[in-house]
């Protein structure tokens, strides 16, 4: 917990400072409350005592406790202040760095685990901050004062607050080690409620037309349970503890009481008052010890639970990026749309030596051709074109674009000479012309021609037009308000608004007719003349114009060439291309 705060500010740690002064302040007040009541009890009980004197000193009881107050709310504001600047640089820090994980890190730890830690986490990380320098402050200064002004006043009272604070502490730590286990388990069980919350919900469609909600229900239930069962055990054992202090307070209240009155009684006439005296004040003293106690309690009740939500953000934020930006002093050797493969083997982050996805792939793409990647599923079609853009790095050979080894380019830089269409077509919230504009990155750099003549090429016109506000039109999370060939022709509307260097396309083709798809292959290739077109595909006729077609089978090139190359010396595209089409279409 204590490394989390090492994302606090110089003027986070003056306000800590300015708090601690505050905190100081209020205890002093406080603390000064028993000695005008040991006063006022003197002075009702000595004969000749004035009314104004027991007046002044109430008055001054009323000074201490409004002082008291307002030293509270500044604790208060101040805590506020630097609990809430605190989850701010949190929020942004671990957003900033999930930002620049690669896939292999996103995998590592969830995406629902992602967004439990830079949600709910960092809410107990702040609840903490915000209590705890109010009370983890407050609390051993009022204690430590109090114990020094009881000090003295009778061995008999101060043995008796001795076994109240040993029974205290016992009951706080068997408590906690029962406890904190559970707060553990607890963080790791939202991981997967939010799991099956996320997948309920995304898969929503799914899972009704397979009427499997009861089944889903089963799945949430099952988790949510076990969610409830730690939650209660750890509610009914923190339950006890409350109780508990409350009980050892009354018997010391009673201990106090019962020893002053023999002490008391076994006095002299003299001694009497003094003794009285005495035990009001040693009771009020006890108890501000005792509640000091008592307010620890509320730390230690949330302070585990926020111990492992820090020590899950600082794992996110301690993560070593596995894909580090290049130095950036990038000189072209050839044309910055140009790629070439050379001996690259690849496997995924965690997998074993042997379970290589792409081995000793070697080829190029000349700037302003066609290339397309075929191959049957799991083939490593798109594990290939994920190395171009660093989504993940290969563990042999060399990837070039423009005769640049990618590992050398600054991410930014790399990215600005691509435009990627995922075979997933990805959406924003927002309209049509924000989404296909996204590309400059908010900056306006898109005018609206641009942004209509992207949707042209990209076959989307007629559907635009027909649509509420037509460019304009509004887009929902997830572009769930449009079909799934709308969704591919606005994103790669997009990557044409950009005007890259190099398109890679993968699988973008999938959800439009055969009749669309030839016509836009048709007009991209006129307009992206000059540049890289990679294409993966699984339908022949989507590459069959290509300049260049690769053949993938188990991660390894087993066919390299033009359409009709291959069907003469390519045994794996043959198979695909008469599983597909006839001799005559073929032909």
């Amino acid at each position: 917990m204590l490394k989390i705060l090492k994302y606090l500010t110089k003027k986070d740690w003056l306000f800590v400072l300015c708090s601690f002064v505050f905190v100081v302040a209020q205890v002093y007040l406080d603390l000064k409350l028993p000695d005008y009541m040991s006063e006022i009890t003197m002075l009702v009980q000595t004969q000749g005592s004035e009314m104004n004197e027991i007046l002044s000193a109430v008055g001054y009881m009323l000074l201490c406790a409004l002082g008291s107050l307002l030293a509270s709310f500044v604790v208060g504001y101040f805590a506020a202040r630097i609990a809430s600047n605190l989850s701010w640089r949190l929020h942004s820090n671990v957003y900033y760095k999930i930002e620049g994980f690669s896939m292999a890190e996103i995998n590592k730890f969830s995406t629902a685990s992602l967004i439990t830690r830079s949600t709910n986490d960092i809410t107990q990380v702040q609840n903490i901050v915000a209590m705890g320098l109010q009370l983890i402050m407050k609390a051993p200064i009022t204690a430590i004062w109090a114990i020094g002004k009881i000090l003295g006043k009778g061995w008999e009272w101060t043995a008796a607050t001795g076994v109240a604070l040993f029974t205290i502490i016992l009951l706080i730590g068997v408590i906690m080690i029962f406890v904190i286990p559970r707060f553990k388990k607890v963080q790791g069980l939202t991981d997967k409620l939010d799991l099956v919350t996320r997948e309920n919900l995304t898969g929503i469609r799914v899972v009704r037309a397979y009427n499997a909600e009861n089944y889903q229900s089963e799945k949430f239930e099952s988790v949510n349970d076990e969610v409830t069962k730690n939650n209660l055990v750890i509610n009914r054992s923190m339950g006890v503890m409350m109780p508990g202090m409350m009980f050892v307070l009354n018997l010391l209240s009673l201990s106090i009481y019962l020893t002053g009155a023999y002490l008391i009684n076994n006095a002299s006439m003299e001694n009497k008052i003094t003794l009285f005296s005495d035990m009001i004040v040693f009771s009020s003293y006890s108890m501000q010890v005792i509640m000091a106690f008592i307010m620890l309690t509320m730390i230690f009740i949330m302070m585990p639970r926020a111990s492992v939500s820090a020590k899950r953000i600082l794992e996110v934020l301690n993560t070593k990026e596995s894909i580090i930006d290049g130095h950036g002093k990038v000189k072209h050797t050839t044309d910055d749309g140009e790629i070439e493969f050379k001996n690259v083997s690849f496997r995924y982050p965690d997998a074993e030596d042997s379970e290589y996805v792409l081995r000793d792939i070697n080829f190029k793409a000349e700037a302003g051709q066609t290339v397309a990647i075929i191959g049957s599923t799991g083939s490593g079609k798109t594990s290939l074109i994920n190395l171009i853009p660093r989504f993940y790095d290969f563990c042999e050979g060399e990837v070039l674009v423009g005769g640049v080894n990618v590992k050398h380019y600054k991410q930014k830089h790399l990215n600005n000479l691509l435009g990627y269409v995922h075979q997933k077509a990805v959406l924003f919230t927002g309209n049509v012309s924000s989404n296909v504009a996204y590309g400059d990155n908010g900056r306006g750099k898109y005018s609206q021609k641009d942004i209509e003549q992207a949707i042209d090429i990209a076959q989307g016109t007629e559907f635009v037009s027909k649509m509420k506000n037509t460019y304009k039109a509004s887009i929902a999370q997830g572009g769930t308000n449009v079909s799934g060939g709308q969704k591919q022709r606005l994103s790669i509307a997009r990557a044409i608004c950009r005007k890259p260097k190099i398109y890679i396309f993968d699988d973008s083709f999938s959800a439009l007719d055969y009749k669309t798809d030839r016509k836009l292959r048709s007009i991209l290739k006129k307009e992206t003349k000059g540049s890289t077109n990679l294409i993966v595909a699984q339908r022949i006729g989507t590459i069959i114009d290509a300049d260049k077609i690769m053949v993938l089978d188990e991660g390894q090139i087993v066919g390299m060439g033009t359409h009709e190359e291959l069907m003469k010396n390519c045994k794996v595209y043959q198979e695909i291309a008469y599983s597909q089409l006839s001799k005559e279409e073929l032909a």
